[in-house]
Parts: structure tokens; sequence; C-alpha cells
């Protein structure tokens, strides 16, 4: 099984299967790796983004980019010493002719304050970056998401503009 590892956490890239898994049985899925199933503690407006993602994106995604899925899928942050998922991350796919992707997160609420989505992001900006053809990864926080945009501040990304409620942030390769 592929994933990245930092201090605390392990980031796991779910294929189609897991997912499909996921979306029929979350506590099998966590289960079939291994990990103490707990129910993901979110707010209704996160959990209906991943919802939507999950049926609408990283499914037909992942199906139709098999050998490329960890670009299109949920990564699993577990939290490595209490064995269970502490929260989600992903980029939306390959880069885009300019060398740019998005990154988007969400933490379990019993797991935030404690610097995991900071650390769960450099590891997957890293990964990211470890591809020639990656230039820059770009984000989106709501306006009155402080905590996330703190997240994305200390992950070295910059505040680029603010429109429709949301403020768009970008961090570029180091070259």
């Amino acid at each position: 099984m592929y994933y990245l590892e930092s201090n605390r956490l392990q980031l796991i890239p779910l294929n189609t299967q897991q997912l499909q898994l996921h979306a029929s049985d979350y506590e099998a899925l966590q289960q079939s790796l291994g990990l103490i199933p707990r129910p993901m503690l979110m707010e209704e407006y996160f959990r209906n983004e991943f919802d939507d993602a999950l049926i609408n994106y990283w499914l037909p995604e992942t199906a139709a980019n098999a050998s490329n899925y960890k670009w299109f899928t949920n990564w699993l942050i577990v939290h490595k010493s209490d064995n269970c998922v502490a929260g989600g991350i992903g980029v939306a796919g390959m880069p885009n002719d300019q060398g740019e992707t998005e990154i988007g997160y969400g933490i379990d609420q019993d797991y935030r304050r404690q610097g995991m989505a900071t650390e769960a992001l450099e590891s997957l900006v890293n990964w990211v970056f470890q591809h020639s053809f990656s230039k820059a990864i770009i984000a989106h926080t709501l306006i009155d998401a402080s905590n996330s945009q703190r997240v994305l501040e200390r992950a070295g990304f910059e505040r680029i503009s603010e429109e429709n409620g949301l403020i768009l942030w970008r961090k570029m390769k180091s070259n």
C-alpha cells in the first residue's frame, strides 16, 4: 500500500475500490486499512462538500485515471499514534498546462488546532512538487475561515486575491 509519512501522520491515497467502500461502509474501509474505526466529526458544510467530491469527482476520476489515481482522490490523514482517521486531503487532478493544481483538506473536529492540517498539507505539497511538471499549487478558503488561512500561511502559501466570498492562495515551487 502506498502512503506518505510525516512525524505524526500517514497519508493514504484511496483507490477506486477503497472509495467505493468508503461510500457504502466507512467503518469497513477503516477496518480494511487496519485503523480504529470512528466517525468523522465535521461541520455540515464540509460534510456536504466531501460527499459531493466523493460521488461526483473522486469515484469517477480515479476510475478514469487508474494509473494516476493519487492525483484525483482523497488521501486519508491518519494520526499514527491513535491509529485512526484525523481528516482528508487531496489535489484536484494533474497539474494544468501552467503546472498548477488545486489542493483541499479537512480535519476532524477532535484533531483541530494541533498542527495536523499544516503537517498534512506540507507532506502532500512536497509530494506534488517532486513531480517535474508541477509548478504551483492553489487553494481557496472562505473569507471567514481564519483557521484554514493560518494553515496555508504556515505552509508558505501567499494570498493572491479575494472574490465571491473566497480567498485564492498560491504556493510556487522553489527552483
